[in-house]
């Protein structure tokens, strides 16, 4: 769950969050809840409650240690913004991603309304950095579409959606103020079917927009064999990314140090 990551648009994974709880349609598959089930009551696995939410302070300073630039998806096994996790938790959190800027964060999240207010208000700083970007998923009409309003209403640099898995037609997507769409079907056990047409309707949005559009995968009970080619090739535009130097050795482990360091009890008050 670290360094490498077979997730098609990003380089690597960062979960400071582990765990989670359902709260739309989109969750009903959910591949991490199934990942990290099948490591329930195992000793000493990081899995070893499940998909239990807890926090992970020895991971908080994770990419200050990763010297090459890197895609970081954060909490790929979590939500950043769920109500559990503390808003002085986050903000240990930004502080990473803000003295690591040699990498790209990509934080996505279902809890729009919590990224809005946190953006605005604690987080204003780092909402602004062209390195972290900030997404919202979309997986039909009723719970998708209004996070869409709240990222926009979010001060963030760069603004992306996570349209996956796609349940439906989700009809004209308002795109102002969105750097990235990602579209994907369901996998696994229990996929629920994409259809084509809904795919080619966001594509054409995009290109109409300027917006960069990048097709993840078919999906299915087995996704290696549907694979990601949409009408005959591949889609795979991602926003400009940021080039900033990489911090000495020694300052990186003691940035690292320091944001582990406290005392957990007194963060969650």
């Amino acid at each position: 769950m670290s360094l490498l990551s077979k997730i098609e648009w990003t380089d690597a994974t960062w979960n400071p969050v582990r765990g989670c709880t359902k709260i739309s349609p989109g969750c009903k598959h959910c591949y991490a809840e199934r990942f990290a089930e099948r490591f329930r009551g195992v000793p000493g696995h990081p899995f070893e409650l499940g998909f239990d939410l807890r926090l992970v302070p020895h991971k908080l300073g994770e990419p200050l240690r990763w010297s090459e630039p890197r895609m970081i998806f954060v909490n790929s096994m979590s939500d950043l913004f769920h109500d559990q996790v503390p808003a002085s938790y986050i903000s240990r959190v930004a502080t990473t991603m803000q003295l690591a800027n040699w990498h790209t964060y990509q934080v996505l999240t279902k809890r729009s309304e919590r990224l809005r207010d946190m953006l605005s208000g604690p987080l204003l700083e780092v909402a602004g950095e062209p390195h972290v970007w900030w997404g919202v998923s979309v997986e039909d009409r009723t719970y998708g579409i209004p996070r869409i309003a709240d990222l926009q209403a979010a001060p963030a640099a760069v603004r992306f959606l996570s349209v996956e898995p796609l349940l439906e037609d989700v009809g004209e997507l308002p795109l102002e103020g969105i750097s990235w769409v990602i579209v994907g079907g369901e996998s696994g056990p229990g996929a629920r079917r994409m259809q084509e047409d809904w795919v080619l309707s966001i594509r054409e949005q995009c290109e109409a927009a300027g917006v960069a559009f990048f097709f993840k995968q078919w999906g299915g009970v087995r996704k290696k064999v549907t694979g990601r080619m949409l009408r005959g090739r591949t889609h795979d535009a991602i926003p400009h990314r940021v080039k900033n130097p990489t911090l000495p050795t020694l300052l990186r482990l003691q940035h690292a140090l320091a944001i582990e360091n406290y005392d957990l009890v007194q963060l969650a008050r």
